[in-house]
């Protein structure tokens, strides 16, 4: 190896130092941050909820502050003991649950009747002390009757309650669903929905109309909403097929039925009932929060 010349050794030196004054000079120079853009806030047309079991991995709190920062200002379907966790956090439960016998055990079986009053009557005033308004219930599984013995059937047990769903002002919300998926479910159709709730003729009797079980069983979903609306106190969204996101990857664009359910002047809540095939789950929630934010 060759020997290095003082010529050489001195400008290696000289670099080495004005190399190492530079960096000092921009050690000592802060470092600008960057500018961290927060994300716009929603528009606020639409009111947003979530169901909880789509994410039953967080812990009811957790969950509850990544939905507030999101904007989302309702955690449902959760039973009484839930309540007041998700009020503590300024949210609300846009639709309770609590009472009753499940999907397939409802209104429809005039045996149960007995035993859905009693436990509808403890529950209502519970709803109305919590500060709360809609309380989901079924119509339970066809058991072949027509569909007029359902409505008779439904009407006769429902009407038992109007009268204290009207004097604690709680809504009594019968979910519509698929009865491919639920087996013989028979609340299946808004128009049979639509029936059950004129004749039953009370504000306080509507129906949860789910925009995932309607276009597996009637699809016109729009339409729908526009002509029976008046009998919706709650919306549930969910991607067709297979109950994932709501973005491209299903056959419905939520977008056009959001401005459709904000044309009608809807004033109730529109709940993210689709379980994130995603890994992130709370980005996924977030996308879709702001698909329906028109």
């Amino acid at each position: 190896m060759k020997s290095i010349s003082r010529r050489t050794a001195i400008k290696a030196v000289l670099a080495g130092s004005a190399a190492m004054a530079v960096s000092g000079v921009e050690a000592a120079t802060p470092a600008k941050k960057k500018k961290v853009e927060k994300p716009e806030p929603l528009k606020g047309n639409i009111r947003h909820s979530v169901s909880k079991w789509c994410f039953g991995s967080y812990p009811l709190d957790e969950f509850c502050e990544i939905c507030k920062n999101i904007g989302i200002e309702s955690i449902e379907l959760l039973d009484p003991k839930d309540w007041p966790v998700v009020q503590k956090h300024g949210l609300t439960v846009a639709m309770a649950q609590g009472a009753g016998l499940g999907i397939d055990r409802g209104f429809n079986d005039p045996k149960l009747h007995d035993e859905l009053v009693a436990s509808y009557e403890q529950v209502i005033p519970m709803v109305a002390e919590a500060g709360l308004t809609n309380l989901i219930c079924f119509a339970g599984r066809r058991n072949g009757v027509t569909d007029l013995q359902g409505w008779e059937n439904c009407e006769k047990g429902l009407k038992r309650l109007i009268p204290i769903a009207e004097k604690y002002n709680v809504v009594l919300t019968m979910e519509l669903l698929n009865s491919i998926g639920h087996k013989d479910y028979l609340c299946d159709h808004t128009v049979w929905g639509a029936e059950l709730c004129r004749r039953i003729g009370s504000p306080n009797f509507k129906l949860l109309y789910d925009i995932y079980h309607m276009q597996i069983m009637e699809g016109n979903v729009i339409d729908h909403i526009r002509k029976y609306h008046q009998y919706f106190s709650h919306i549930h969204t969910g991607g067709v097929p297979g109950r994932a996101e709501i973005d491209e990857t299903q056959e419905l664009y939520y977008p056009a039925i959001m401005k459709a359910i904000v044309e009608t002047g809807y004033k109730g809540f529109v709940g993210q009932e689709f379980v994130p095939a995603q890994e992130d789950k709370i980005a996924s929630l977030e996308k879709c929060i702001r698909i329906c934010d028109v």
